[in-house]
């Protein structure tokens, strides 16, 4: 069964070669869509010489959100599997593979195991779960993977969200009757951001994008589990991510652009 795998990048050059190499190694049959948001590095040619050595790669350029250029991939796809995935990360030899028996086992949606890599302060801190019909729909998007039927039935992902658009998707795949399964066999490596600044623009974003998606599915404080989150080891790093994080979801509650349309 064809597996296409969909990236979006901007300004990859140092990274792009790695995650490249460790896709171009995964079980086929499989197609690779690289949607460069038109970087300004050397992030293009680097898929291109990929591409003139595997002809399953592709690259194509498309302006726009980090929502747009997804959806412009996904339009092109044309696997019965659909895998989604970044440009700074490294595949496990065996995470298409992983995928593919997972759905093959019923999963509709399938998220992996992602292990942070860099920063070993940054590597050991938690994403904040959020629930949705019993699912944890928090998994990033650099590590999921789904039936065709998914993506055609809610509309691939929503380009108004700055981050967070892969919670939204999950959210709205399980609102759909789609079944989330949590894979740890399926395993990316994911880099955490390697300075400081990185780190809390991170953080501040996260923090806007859990405001969107309040914004847009009403008030979200059930759908967490305290308690998860009060076993959290609060460390230092914790803390200012806490903080940065919270300065986002004021700063987007109160200037960010409102949804026009709730719930769609």
């Amino acid at each position: 069964m064809l597996a296409s795998i969909v990236l979006k990048i901007k300004n990859e050059e140092r990274f792009i070669a790695d995650a490249l190499e460790s896709l171009v190694q995964q079980e086929g049959p499989l197609e690779i869509i690289v949607v460069d948001a038109f970087s300004s590095d050397r992030s293009p040619e680097i898929v291109r010489e990929f591409a003139e050595r595997y002809p399953f790669l592709q690259l194509h350029q498309h302006a726009g959100t980090r929502g747009e250029g997804l959806n412009h991939g996904l339009r092109l796809a044309k696997g019965e599997i659909i895998a989604l995935t970044d440009g700074d990360v490294v595949a496990d030899p065996r995470w298409l593979a992983e995928m593919r028996a997972a759905i093959a086992d019923g999963a509709d949606l399938v998220a992996g195991k992602t292990m942070n890599i860099g920063l070993r302060a940054w590597e050991d801190l938690h994403r904040v779960e959020l629930f949705n019909q019993g699912y944890d729909c928090s998994y990033p998007g650099c590590n999921l993977a789904f039936r065709r039927e998914v993506c055609e039935t809610v509309g691939g992902v929503d380009p108004w969200f700055i981050t967070a658009e892969d919670v939204d998707f999950n959210i709205r795949a399980t609102s759909a009757g789609f079944a989330l399964v949590h894979h740890p066999s399926a395993v990316i490596f994911s880099r955490v951001r390697d300075t400081l600044i990185g780190f809390l623009d991170q953080a501040f974003w996260n923090g806007a994008g859990r405001k969107q998606l309040t914004l847009k599915h009403g008030s979200l404080w059930s759908s967490y589990r305290p308690t998860n989150m009060m076993r959290q080891e609060m460390s230092f790093w914790a803390l200012i991510r806490l903080f940065f994080a919270g300065l986002g979801y004021l700063g987007f509650k109160f200037f960010g652009e409102r949804r026009p349309e709730p719930g769609a």
